[in-house]
């Protein structure tokens, strides 16, 4: 793959990587791989923004050599530490010594512990700017979006973003831009992007926002550091990251369990039927059959969340730790929780699951459902009304 024309001169000189199936070892799925964006920026002066993962910096650097020497690059701007983006710059470094690396305060820390280089580091603040020649870089810091070193780098002349792992994706592509790919398969991949890496900075992901809106800086285009490049129409996702950042919702449930028997997949399926003849979009997930990153993304706009386990040891079946232990620490925003299960000579399951939810943030709707051994007609018509109940606190402002 050639180097991709931004805008005149500057290029995507990135890697995609098709083969990646897991992001931060096995506690994010990615199905549809990704990308790691590089940026080169050609003019009096050169900058290379961040870099690739180690194992695709031969492919960066082909692409770099196809427009310019790489020993020519001036400037390199590493916009977050993570050796997904920051990993290829020994080897920049070897063909370009001389280069000046731009970065946030705990990035330098960072990148020193990192490649123990003694490299000329160049510090630079929210308002700091770079003049290229014709182009001119400013610089956001953007601690927690999502380290403490990120940052954002403006291209003032061109209006382009690009903000690293903000408004990003985990979608290999033979193409670059928003315009050449299907959006609702780039919409869900940020949607799971999201959920599973930004949410638990939701706070500071809209208090970015409100900064970006009280700059009055103009954005033509949104370059991240994963997947697909927004040029037809950045506005999308800067909306979609405000709704998600502010615990919008709509009126569905996800309905989660696991089951020894059946018993409590019985259950879960009454109750689904009870919030569906509600008029509730209710969508159920036995979580050992299911990707827990895609169950979480269900969150985003979700008002309510229903788990369900048996009674094993007093508590619930390990299948549901993974979970709710990411759901603990995703913490989303504005949701409802609620809990069930079946149980046979002790109870547990309930109230462990209850405290779960709590921790992660969520507001038990009501009090747990719990059914002894198997749910007879009866009790299964008790699900329904739970689940009905459940519904109308949905609708509760």
């Amino acid at each position: 793959m050639d180097p991709v024309q931004l805008k005149d001169k500057i290029y995507w000189v990135g890697a995609v990587d098709w083969d990646m199936r897991y992001f931060h070892g096995p506690t994010f799925s990615t199905h549809r791989g990704t990308t790691y964006n590089s940026y080169l920026i050609v003019d009096e002066k050169i900058a290379l923004v961040d870099t690739v993962y180690p194992p695709f910096a031969g492919e960066m650097l082909k692409r770099i050599k196809k427009v310019i020497d790489p020993s020519r690059i001036d400037c390199i701007i590493i916009n977050h530490v993570e050796i997904d983006h920051s990993g290829a710059l020994p080897e920049v470094m070897k063909l370009a010594p001389g280069a000046k690396i731009y970065c946030s305060p705990r990035a330098r820390e960072g990148l020193r512990k990192h490649f123990q280089g003694e490299w000329d580091y160049r510090v630079v603040k929210t308002g700091d700017e770079l003049p290229l020649g014709r182009r001119t870089l400013s610089f956001i810091e953007a601690p927690m979006l999502h380290w403490p070193d990120s940052m954002f780098t403006y291209v003032k002349e061109e209006a382009l973003l690009m903000p690293n792992d903000a408004f990003g994706q985990h979608l290999a592509s033979a193409f670059r831009f928003d315009d050449q790919v299907d959006n609702k398969m780039i919409m869900e991949e940020a949607a799971r992007y999201y959920a599973n890496i930004l949410y638990p900075f939701s706070g500071l992901v809209l208090k970015k926002l409100e900064e970006l809106a009280a700059l009055g800086i103009p954005i033509s285009m949104i370059a991240p550091s994963h997947g697909i490049i927004w040029r037809k129409n950045p506005g999308q996702i800067i909306e979609a990251y405000r709704r998600w950042a502010s615990g919008d919702w709509l009126p569905k449930a996800v309905v989660v369990y696991d089951t020894m028997w059946g018993s409590t997949a019985a259950m879960a399926r009454a109750i689904v039927e009870g919030l569906a003849s509600e008029g509730v979009d209710a969508r159920l997930f036995k979580v050992s059959l299911r990707d827990i990153n895609g169950i979480i993304t269900e969150l985003l706009e979700a008002r309510l969340l229903v788990v369900g386990s048996p009674t094993i040891n007093r508590s619930y079946l390990s299948a549901l730790s993974p979970f709710l232990d990411d759901l603990a620490g995703l913490k989303p925003v504005n949701r409802l929780g609620a809990a069930f299960g079946s149980y046979g000579w002790s109870r547990g399951a309930v109230k462990d699951i209850e405290a779960k939810l709590e921790a992660a943030g969520l507001t038990l709707a009501g009090e747990g459902l719990e059914i002894a051994w198997v749910p007879d007609a009866g009790e299964l018509e008790s699900c329904r009304q739970w689940g009905r109940a459940l519904a109308r606190k949905i609708k509760e402002k």
